[in-house]
């Protein structure tokens, strides 16, 4: 992206450069800027704070968000404003940046005054000390400004900013406790609650979404902050509303302890599954000992206070650390399913979990065989994997499946290399899930499959329409491929080329931002992150799947599609399946045609027969027995209210364009007494983290729309 010009800079942030200006020419007036204002009489009459309103200084709101304490403090106040309040002002508008700055900061510094005013008649010792303090400086209206102005930053971005400032005004105010810091986690919930209204919104608390990579970041970002928190305590001890905040009185476990929050962090953040397991073992271990130490206060508190202080802590900040392990330990249960990696020392030694090895012996199977269009989603290390050995004991093919609600949901054909070994697969699978006493579903199958269930009784029904494109004869040309060729010239006048390859081997800067495409994706849903047939971007970064990038001249990915192979016996990559397909909201507006149009004229130079766009779920649905009407109604009502969310019938009709042939996937079962715990294991295959709450709200957001 271009960088502004001098002149829009000052056009778009006048309220930000005046405030500067201001600043900078009354530090040069009042003589501040080379003498500070704290040592001279002049701090009397311009700071505010509780005793200059009980002195009837009213004006000192204004007069002290133009100062800063000391000379070598301009610097940082009058930075930080030209960065704070210029981003929020560039992005939010003059006024209503303007408005939030003052406003918020009017609010800090009256709401801080009068929570003193209220809380020092106590007794309490830290709101007595602060009480008498003053203060200057426009640094709680900034960091207002910006609370105010992450309403209008689009998801995952907007959450994460609001968590970083909720981060730094909480833990400093609760840890340090200065009068700026009780300004500041002041002037930030205003901030938060006005930023809305300034749009024209009312105010409401919503649950963010996160995807895998968010939940990593999220856990890690905890334990690095465990770390912070053990060290800027240790070496500058602070005595903040909870009392005195140092917990440990010897260097060398301070830095034990931080060391090993950081090395769970990084390990947190790649997703290990050993890493996840420390991490909850250690923050279970420490809630449950300083647990137990605040219950010992209750049986003698005297006595336990005595320690706490000759430790150099107290009972509010030991609760607090409890609050905090126990987040953590949340924070880790809530999101396990994103911590699913195993080490490498085991994956090189081959003694993986046993999901991992069969994967890997799914995969050669696959290559050796061939598959249909879906069969490289049932590779996917969420499956299970049923492998009845042949006559010489070595497995004859495989089934995917996943277990829910006592349902084994299969996913796609088996994978064999011959029709007769398919069907074998089908019955032992049935077999063993009777055995154990569990329903079956045969999920996304093509017509084989479904006259494999027809000859045992079984009942069917269509669940999806796959467009299939036939690469050989492909040709651009005529009226229905009006649309692709426009896409295609636009695609080329404005500068946008098409890139595929593997995104592991992708400059990182391409795939950070095809992670922030994903991720705004998932964030803009009304429910968590899809799977079972729906893959995402973990699922795009396996070497076997190829991705294709809209870029143009300046190196802004537009949209992003992803692609698995279809193979032929042999290994033999005889085509390729569409997974991912998402795009930058504010892009390239045709970047969905433009990018499947150049995959295809791809692929078929590379001699692949044909492209699959894939089934879109719940987009058509229809019954190969007549006597499923009541199912095929029931399919239909769920895809419609699910369209709103997702938009598969949209998706639909889109594919279309491309002027596919249609191929029907059903789903295969035994009777209809099943249907119910069919439902919902389908409902948990693709929302495993969906809770009953998330559906509802959904449901009614869908009528809604």
């Amino acid at each position: 992206m271009r960088a502004p010009r001098w002149d829009e800079v000052v056009r778009r942030t006048p309220f930000t450069l005046g405030v500067v200006a201001t600043m900078l020419v009354v530090a040069v007036v009042t003589g501040s800027l080379w003498s500070a204002v704290q040592d001279r009489p002049l701090w009397d009459v311009v700071a505010y704070g509780l005793p200059a309103f009980q002195d009837g200084r009213w004006w000192t709101p204004v007069t002290g968000s133009l100062f800063a304490v000391a000379p070598w403090q301009y610097l940082p106040v009058a930075g930080g404003f030209l960065i704070l309040v210029g981003w929020s002002e560039w992005v939010f508008g003059t006024r209503r940046a303007a408005i939030a700055t003052c406003v918020c900061q009017l609010a800090a510094v009256v709401g801080a005054a009068a929570f003193l005013a209220i809380t020092a008649p106590t007794g309490w010792d830290w709101a007595v000390q602060v009480a008498a303090d003053l203060d200057v400086g426009f640094s709680a209206g900034a960091m207002a400004a910006v609370a105010a102005a992450s309403v209008v930053v689009t998801p995952p971005w907007r959450a994460r900013l609001r968590a970083l400032l909720l981060m730094y005004v909480v833990i400093a105010f609760l840890y340090v406790g200065l009068l700026w810091d009780l300004e500041h986690l002041i002037g930030v919930a205003v901030g938060l609650v006005l930023g809305p209204v300034l749009l024209g919104r009312s105010p409401h608390l919503v649950r963010p979404r996160l995807s895998r990579r968010e939940w990593r970041l999220t856990a890690a970002g905890l334990f690095a902050l465990n770390a912070v928190i053990r060290l800027v305590l240790f070496f500058v001890p602070s005595d903040g509303p909870l009392g005195a905040a140092s917990t440990d009185t010897d260097v060398w476990s301070v830095l034990l302890s931080a060391a090993l929050s950081l090395v769970l962090a990084n390990g947190l953040r790649s997703g290990s599954r050993r890493a996840w397991r420390w991490s909850v073992g250690l923050s279970l271990a420490v809630a449950v000992l300083l647990s137990v130490g605040a219950v010992a206060a209750l049986s003698d508190p005297g006595e336990f206070v005595v320690e706490l202080e000759s430790a150099g802590t107290s009972l509010p900040s030991v609760v607090l650390d409890v609050g905090l392990w126990l987040f953590q330990l949340l924070v880790l249960v809530l999101g396990r399913h994103a911590f699913t990696r195993p080490s490498r020392r085991r994956l090189r030694r081959g003694d993986a979990l046993v999901g991992v090895d069969d994967r890997g012996q799914a995969v050669d199977l696959l290559r050796a065989s061939g598959g249909t269009t879906l069969s490289w989603m049932s590779t996917w290390p969420a499956n299970r994997w049923f492998f009845p050995p042949d006559v010489t004991g070595r497995p004859a093919g495989y089934l995917a499946f996943q277990l829910h609600r006592g349902v084994a949901v299969a996913l796609g054909d088996p994978v064999a290399p011959d029709p007769a070994t398919r069907a074998e697969i089908l019955d032992r699978f049935v077999d063993e899930q009777d055995r154990l006493g569990q329903q079956f579903c045969l999920f996304s199958v093509t017509d084989e499959v479904v006259a494999w269930g027809q000859g045992r009784g079984y009942r069917s029904v269509n669940v999806a329409e796959e467009a299939v494109i036939d690469l050989p004869e492909l040709e651009f040309r005529g009226k229905r491929w009006q649309d692709v060729r426009t896409a295609l010239n636009r695609a080329e006048k404005e500068g946008i080329k098409y890139r595929s390859g593997r995104l592991g081997d992708l400059p990182r800067g391409l795939q950070a931002q095809v992670r922030a495409i994903s991720e705004l994706w998932v964030s803009d849903k009304g429910l968590p992150e899809m799977g079972f047939t729906l893959g995402g971007v973990d699922e795009a970064l396996d070497p076997e799947v190829v991705v294709g990038l809209a870029v143009d001249d300046e190196n802004t990915v537009h949209g992003v599609t992803s692609w698995l192979p279809v193979f032929a016996p042999g290994a033999v990559h005889r085509g390729w399946t569409l997974d991912v397909m998402r795009r930058l909201p504010d892009g390239f507006r045709p970047v969905t045609e433009f990018l499947i149009a150049s995959a295809c004229l791809d692929f078929q130079q590379q001699g692949a027969s044909l492209v699959s766009l894939s089934g879109a779920p719940l987009a058509h649905a229809g019954g190969n027995d007549a006597s499923l009407g009541g199912l095929e109604r029931l399919l239909d009502t769920l895809g419609a209210a699910m369209e709103p969310l997702y938009g598969f019938r949209s998706l639909e009709s889109f594919k279309a364009k491309f002027s596919p042939r249609h191929r029907s996937l059903s789903m295969v079962f035994r009777d209809e007494a099943a249907l119910p715990r069919i439902g919902l294991a389908l409902t948990r295959a693709y929302l495993p983290d969906a809770s009953v709450r998330d559906l509802a709200r959904a449901g009614l957001d869908a009528t809604r729309r």
